[in-house]
């Protein structure tokens, strides 16, 4: 069976680029477009891995892994960080929260799915 990554970013071709690359790669899509909408989308299914963007309206990325993280059923889902952020406060603050990996945009997709591989197998 499919493994399933939640990508959670504000704009629509990131969330399309990094999708198809996973498909393509044989895993399972959920997408949400900020933090409030991902964690209305986690309703208890299993989802192997997250893939979230820092800057976002709503619901930032890095108070998103928080909240993600105090949910009983996703505590434990391995989190990436994907974004235009370098600076190392952000990423502190990310790791903080419980993000395991961050990918600077712009990325090649198999820059991607070798994080995605290294925190979860297809």
């Amino acid at each position: 069976m499919a493994k399933t990554i939640l990508i959670v970013d504000d704009s629509a071709s990131v969330r399309q680029v990094v999708s198809i690359a996973l498909k393509g790669a044989g895993y399972e899509v959920i997408t949400a477009n900020d933090g409030k909408d991902a964690l209305g989308k986690m309703t208890g299914q299993r989802i192997h891995l997250i893939i979230s963007d820092v800057n976002m309206p709503n619901m930032d990325g890095i108070t998103f892994v928080a909240e993600a993280k105090k949910l009983p059923a996703y505590k434990f889902v391995p989190i990436i960080m994907l974004t235009t952020e370098s600076q190392d406060e952000k990423k502190k603050q990310a790791q903080a929260a419980g993000a395991k990996a961050w990918v600077t945009k712009p990325f090649q997709p198999e820059q991607m799915l070798s994080a995605v591989a290294k925190l979860v197998a297809p």
